[in-house]
């Protein structure tokens, strides 16, 4: 992927933006992201990080790529952004969900996957139950690699051999088999990235 993470969108956003348009022109890339917006620990750079997300769907749009959304403390200010930019040359997941149904059900409106990571295996996240609710046709597995290792690794230094513990996880509360879980992910995946298969 390609693009500024929304932690690092400072001031010079714009400038670092025109690196990323570089890049694009320059190589190949599956995707543009990881993009959005974080408002938990800061709001200082809100009205940049809008103008970055903006700039991102302009990018997706551009090149035809799927964007990828980091949406920490900010699905509203997403949503409105998303809302104001969706046609049918975007297209994308939300990476790390971890909000609720309603939210799922929204993002999957405009034909968006759900990126679910190690975060389904916590005991009290209650991701669980909102997954219980939405079609493994709207899920891609992913990690967060190095961060949110999903249970029995939990705190350490999460990996991609870890994906297996999030589809175990999948497969009990659908109550089926870890690889039709799989199957099903992995060819969310291939179409959403235009892998070929």
């Amino acid at each position: 992927m390609m693009g500024l993470h929304p932690t690092d969108v400072k001031e010079n956003f714009k400038e670092e933006l025109n690196i990323v348009g570089q890049y694009l022109k320059k190589e190949k890339f599956c995707a543009i992201g990881e993009t959005g917006m974080d408002l938990y620990w800061d709001r200082t750079f809100i009205e940049e990080q809008k103008n970055s997300l903006r700039a991102h769907i302009n990018l997706a749009k551009k090149h035809n790529l799927p964007i990828v959304i980091h949406s920490r403390s900010s699905f509203d200010e997403i949503f409105e952004i998303i809302d104001d930019t969706i046609d049918d040359g975007l297209s994308g997941v939300f990476h790390c969900f971890g909000g609720t149904v309603q939210q799922a059900q929204k993002i999957i409106s405009w034909g968006f996957k759900l990126g679910i990571g190690g975060v389904l295996t916590f005991k009290n996240s209650g991701l669980d139950k909102v997954i219980e609710n939405i079609s493994l046709n709207h899920i891609v597995l992913e990690t967060d690699s190095p961060f949110l290792a999903p249970k029995p690794f939990r705190g350490k230094r999460n990996e991609s051999a870890h994906l297996v513990y999030i589809a175990e996880k999948l497969a009990e509360i659908k109550n089926i088999s870890i690889g039709e879980v799989s199957e099903i992910t992995t060819q969310n995946a291939i179409e959403l990235f235009k892998f070929k298969n």
